[in-house]
């Protein structure tokens, strides 16, 4: 079992960055993706950024060249930084692991509020 803890979400002026935090611990990991969805109001959920315990990583059109996924070596924990953020980032941003079964797992979620 794998259990997904995610931070440092919150409000932001237009512009502005947040980075968020997402660390995995339980079962030995060794082959996985993790990766971040968010979910703006009223919309499904979709893939943002994802990273390999390789180090390989992709990203959806929408943030490339504002969002960078990051891992902490040596630990099972990956960052997502966010920069000139938007109105239309207001979202609930989950964590998700898949591991080497393919199977997914998820955190609860942080909110991003981006208001002035």
């Amino acid at each position: 079992q794998v259990q997904l803890v995610e931070s440092g979400g919150g409000l932001v002026q237009p512009g502005g960055s947040l980075r968020l935090s997402c660390e995995a611990s339980g079962s030995a990991l060794r082959s996985y993706i993790m990766a971040w969805y968010c979910q703006a109001p009223g919309k499904e959920r979709d893939f943002v950024a994802s990273i390999t315990s390789g180090g390989r990583t992709n990203y959806a059109n929408s943030v490339k060249g504002r969002f960078t996924i990051s891992k902490e070596n040596g630990k099972n924990t990956i960052y997502l930084q966010m920069n000139r953020l938007q109105p239309e980032d207001t979202a609930v941003c989950y964590c998700n692991l898949q591991d080497d079964r393919d199977i997914d797992y998820w955190g609860v979620g942080t909110q991003v509020t981006v208001s002035s």
